[in-house]
């Protein structure tokens, strides 16, 4: 028999994900889901009143609801019989549970355990996601306003613009985590169950089964989704075909799709400014950054968090063509694609929110090296506060903009042709005409005064109002006070998982 190393593994599962995920989409929670779902029909049925089940049948039935590892190759060798894996599963719950081997299944069709489990899966997958993307949200908001006043250069088109702070430019991925929260949660509150609906979604075996009864045929439809714990905020789709529509695959599948695009972000982002040594993601102690260049520190995990991030954008195309593709109330030509489509969304989500975590965990910043960058491109962003100055001074604006301009091109010249350091200040001090103004120049330069509300917006978006107060203001207020400002946004749209953050760990990345 070949062993692990003898197969191929996808990668996704070997090296990235949790184990609560990887459980989530496993070979036997799937069975064991259906498992549940037959149980769950069988219960309902029986409460309904329908005789012929007994209670020694719903006991075998949930003594073996966990199917356990000689099961697999029962139904491996059933299914590759009967070319039909439901039935095979049917059959190898029947050899366990003898007494109810003749009312597994009872009125149903296949995709009542495919579908419903698939549901239950993207249903319980989300769960899963969302705490971990509120995480991110909180490690990066703390991140940002703990440097919302530390200055950098901002960037358009690529060249040096006007400055903004580590914190500002921080809440811009922010930002767009929340949309993808929201977009996530959007997704989960609107996932249904299909329930019990028969062949075409008509519900007809049921009707029959109840003798015409349609209130029990409800009643059953109502009864498998609440053992489900789809509640009545999430009841069962009223309407569905044979499956329920493959438009909630692509529905779920596109708001992850988007959360891989932020991850793209976020990590070029991260990449560019270790390129420019302003920011690194965490380099441990015994990590090597190349097998030939010893001395790099190659940004490895925002790497991999734009490469995941690309694969899952990409994802959501297979559940456009797959909704696109679909016949009338069923066709089978859904199944092998959603099987791997599906689970690697899911997958791959959960390994850029690992990524995520580890690497907002341990951002490296290096003021040092901000500041000098903004020193090579502040002098020329401050001319017109030093023509300002010295038109205050009585001095005529065009002759200072002549003075200058000719200064900041011969400086431009020494960096670009000589590779020299910016020295326009150097000129301007050692220029007489701008003698009235040099004790100003340290103030005309600090960059504090060209990042604008930046601080400001940084603590208002994260806190509100609140974030705005000194401690010593807040230490004067009372608590009916403080309960009345206004609250940031990151601060409202964490509040439902408060549980979740009170304990945050750094996530550990398996390579």
């Amino acid at each position: 028999m070949a062993e692990n190393y003898d197969i191929y593994q996808t990668p996704l599962n070997s090296r990235y994900c949790s184990y609560e995920m990887k459980h989530l989409f496993s070979p036997r929670n799937r069975f064991s889901t259906w498992r549940k779902l037959w149980l769950w029909l069988a219960e309902a049925v029986k409460e309904l009143g329908l005789e012929g089940i007994s209670e020694g049948a719903l006991k075998q039935l949930r003594e073996h609801v966990e199917i356990k590892d000689e099961e697999f190759a029962v139904a491996a060798e059933e299914e590759k019989r009967r070319r039909h894996d439901v039935m095979a599963h049917v059959h190898a719950f029947g050899l366990v549970a003898p007494e109810a081997a003749g009312i597994i299944h009872l009125g149903a069709t296949s995709c009542y355990v495919t579908d419903n489990a698939d549901l239950i899966f993207l249903r319980d997958g989300l769960k899963i996601l969302l705490p971990k993307l509120a995480i991110v949200i909180r490690k990066l908001a703390d991140f940002a306003f703990d440097n919302k006043d530390l200055p950098c250069l901002g960037y358009t088109h690529g060249q040096p613009a006007q400055l903004v702070t580590v914190g500002k430019r921080t809440c811009l991925w922010i930002q767009d985590l929340l949309m993808d929260l929201r977009n996530i949660e959007r997704a989960h509150d609107d996932l249904r169950f299909r329930g019990v609906k028969g062949t075409t979604g008509t519900q007809a075996s049921f009707l029959a089964l109840f003798a015409g009864n349609h209130d029990k045929v409800k009643k059953l439809d109502r009864l498998v989704t609440e053992k489900a714990k789809f509640s009545k905020i999430h009841p069962a789709y009223q309407i569905s075909s044979q499956t329920y529509s493959r438009k909630v695959d692509l529905d779920v599948m596109s708001s992850l799709g988007s959360f891989g695009a932020t991850c793209q972000r976020i990590g070029a982002d991260i990449r560019h400014l270790a390129m420019l040594k302003e920011m690194e993601e965490p380099f441990e102690t015994d990590q090597i950054g190349s097998s030939a260049m010893a001395y790099k520190r190659n940004p490895m995990r925002s790497e991999r968090l734009c490469s995941l991030g690309r694969y899952l954008t990409n994802l959501p195309k297979n559940a456009v063509e797959t909704y696109a593709a679909q016949w009338f109330e069923r066709s089978l030509d859904d199944s092998a694609i959603r099987r791997i489509c599906i689970p690697e969304a899911y997958l791959c989500a959960d390994a850029c929110l690992i990524l995520l975590n580890n690497i907002c965990s341990g951002l490296v910043l290096y003021p040092a090296l901000i500041q000098r960058r903004i020193n090579q491109e502040l002098p020329f962003m401050a001319t017109e506060n030093i023509i300002m100055a010295l038109t205050a001074k009585g001095i005529s604006r065009q002759t200072a903009h002549e003075e200058i301009r000719v200064l900041s091109h011969q400086a431009a010249n020494n960096v670009k042709v000589h590779g020299g350091d910016n020295d326009l200040l150097e000129r301007i001090r050692n220029t007489a005409f701008f003698q009235p103004i040099i004790g100003q120049l340290d103030q005309l330069l600090d960059p504090k005064t060209f990042v604008g509300r930046a601080p400001e917006q940084v603590a208002e978006f994260i806190l509100g109002e609140v974030g705005l107060l000194s401690e010593e203001q807040i230490v004067k207020m009372s608590e009916e006070e403080l309960r009345h400002l206004e609250k940031g946004e990151v601060e409202l749209a964490l509040q439902k998982y408060s549980y979740e953050l009170e304990d945050v760990k750094t996530a550990q990345i398996n390579v």
